[in-house]
């Protein structure tokens, strides 16, 4: 028996046994492969619209990301610096501006 490290999806092993047993196994494989597909896509769950506190951190993200850009590129970011560090220290400016 063979050991397999990893599970292959059920539409190969539905065409491996369609192979195996000839014409009748490939109406069964497809109606295998249309099942899962069905199912996949009526569990999709709607976007949710994002939270004003939500829009509010995008938006001192995006104000840091320019700074960032601007201060990286005229070398005033200090030595060592990476953006987490300083997306840190730039959140907390603004929310204490705002």
């Amino acid at each position: 028996m063979l050991k397999c490290k990893t599970r292959m999806p059920i539409a190969i092993v539905a065409a491996i046994v369609a192979v195996g047993l000839g014409a009748a196994a490939p109406a069964a494989a497809q109606t295998a492969t249309t099942t899962t597909s069905t199912a996949a896509t009526t569990t999709a769950k709607p976007k949710r619209t994002p939270t004003p506190g939500q829009l509010a951190a995008r938006e001192r993200q995006k104000k840091c990301a320019a700074e960032w850009k601007e201060a990286k590129a005229a070398g005033k970011v200090e030595k060592g610096m990476k953006w987490p560090q300083y997306w840190s220290a730039c959140n907390k400016r603004l929310k204490g501006a705002g």
